[in-house]
């Protein structure tokens, strides 16, 4: 058990040996010693997070060999630790038993040490998750964890400004890595995509199976949320493949209205309905030894997906009002945002065609689990736009780069380059300040200020903001933003009007 005394004895130690130390697995271990001793801790492992790969791994650990520790790498959500870098809150375990997130990853705990106690606390930076710190301790009846709990949270906070200097360094060394790889061409990620832009762990993964896909025939299901360049990595694809020659056709299955988009997928004949004075060719014909690339599969109507899973199962298809059946040489890469699994749930979509859509999913990470591309980004919109706009921008501001790491980015890549287009328009002296940024980006969320104001003044600007972000992704669309809000159009208009939106602005800004 831990009391007062022995809290106050072993933090006096820690405060001294950190500010001695300068190296984290030196000052850990000395300290996981120490509490070893005076508090019957079986083990202990910090772990720090990779925002390159999103990816947490064991750094330091007491109690543990080292193949016990090479095992401890999880994903953000994953188990009691993901659990913690996801929620930034610390999580007690009074018996390992009785807990089915504790995962054992490491493989350190027998079926006899089960009625072990476990506990977790983050390790934040600036209000920034950057690892966790963990303990298992041997059962006690009255032990109070609380007071562990507390002790351990200290420690934590003890440690943040060397687990940050940790961090940095194996993100810096991870980049130099792949980069040298590539450079001595060893590295799988091909410089014809050019389309793509990062350098994070989670894109080289990206850029790898771009790379073993691409010379297949493989039917491809690219997953990712809205923004996050997933036509980008269909071209990327194509591009690399042997029909690389012939131009990709693209279909937005959600742009075209379902009465349209059987014709448009597989042509028509002429006379098969009014107006269809000759014939016409499909996508799927045009496609022929290329490739199609579906977006937003998830909105095709139950017909269009038994049509679909034909061309998939049989390799061929019929034009609407005819009978002669065409065989089709296509290479099919779909993608959808929507989760496809809850759909088959719900009757919504066909398990079928999702098994054979889901051949090699490819999943491409949303723009907060890769902030450390943020910078990249930013330099290639600023090129990008200083050519469209015939601008001379030469750098972006420490408080704009500043802003754009802490934004949660809900609009991903597509929001980012929005706002580095306005942001250019609007600078005057060709640098890209904090101030030119759009004022959803400096809310006291991001900016860490404090809200101050009358309530009502409060809750009317982040109604206003509420407006601008759906404004914002719907690219100036008031019925798509009014649904994204749950609003009627009349009540979306009704407010736009009182806060004196211009939702033509929106569209000025060509997403990609």
């Amino acid at each position: 058990m831990i009391d007062q005394s022995d809290n106050l004895s072993l933090l006096f130690q820690v405060s001294e040996v950190v500010a001695k130390s300068s190296d984290l697995e030196e000052a850990i271990i000395q300290v996981m010693e120490e509490m070893a001793k005076k508090f019957g801790i079986l083990q202990a492992f910090l772990t720090v997070l990779n925002r390159n790969s999103s990816k947490i791994n064991i750094e330091v650990a007491y109690g543990l060999t080292q193949e016990q520790k090479d095992r401890g790498e999880y994903k953000i959500g994953e188990g009691i630790i993901g659990e913690v870098v996801k929620t930034g809150e610390p999580v007690i375990i009074p018996h390992i038993s009785d807990e089915p997130r504790y995962l054992n990853k490491t493989k350190s705990t027998s079926k006899f040490e089960d009625e072990d106690s476990f506990i977790c606390v983050p390790i934040k930076a600036k209000n920034e998750i950057i690892g966790t710190l963990s303990v298992k301790l041997k059962y006690y009846s009255n032990r109070s964890f609380q007071n562990e709990l507390q002790f351990l949270t200290i420690i934590a906070s003890m440690f943040a400004r060397l687990v940050r200097s940790r961090q940095d360094k194996i993100e810096e060394l991870e980049k130099l890595h792949y980069r040298k790889l590539r450079e001595q061409g060893l590295y799988s990620y091909n410089d014809r995509i050019t389309s793509l832009v990062g350098e994070s762990g989670t894109m080289q993964e990206v850029y790898d199976l771009i790379s073993k896909v691409a010379m297949t025939n493989a039917t491809i299901l690219i997953r990712g949320e809205s923004g996050v360049g997933k036509e980008l990595v269909a071209s990327a694809i194509h591009d690399q493949s042997s029909r690389s020659k012939l131009q990709m056709i693209k279909i937005n299955c959600a742009a075209i209205p379902e009465m349209l988009i059987e014709s448009e997928l597989f042509g028509y004949e002429k006379g098969a309905f009014t107006g269809a004075d000759k014939l016409h060719k499909g996508r799927f014909e045009l496609a022929e030894k290329s490739t199609i690339f579906l977006d937003e599969i998830g909105d095709l109507s139950p017909n269009l997906q038994v049509k679909l899973l034909r061309v998939l199962q049989e390799k061929e298809f019929q034009r609407l009002g005819g009978s002669e059946t065409i065989r089709a040489d296509v290479r099919i890469i779909a993608a959808t945002n929507r989760n496809l699994e809850e759909m088959i749930l719900k009757n919504e979509f066909r398990e079928d065609l999702y098994y054979r859509l889901n051949v090699f999913p490819l999943f491409v990470p949303p723009l907060r689990e890769r902030r450390g591309d943020i910078p990249l980004l930013v330099n290639h919109f600023i090129e990008k736009y200083n050519r469209i706009h015939g601008l001379e921008i030469k750098r972006i501001s420490s408080t704009a780069i500043d802003l754009l790491m802490t934004y949660h980015w809900p609009g991903n890549i597509r929001e980012l380059e929005n706002c580095i287009e306005r942001a250019a328009i609007l600078s005057t002296d060709r640098v890209i300040r904090s101030h030119n940024l759009p004022p959803t980006l400096q809310s006291a969320a991001s900016t860490h200020s404090r809200v101050e104001g009358s309530l009502g003044a409060i809750l009317e600007n982040v109604e206003k903001q509420m407006l601008i972000d759906a404004l914002n992704l719907s690219k100036g669309n008031i019925s798509k933003a009014a649904e994204q809000l749950k609003l009627t159009e009349r009540m979306m208009g009704l407010r736009i009007k009182k806060y004196q939106i211009d939702p033509a602005i929106f569209k000025k800004f060509k997403i990609t």
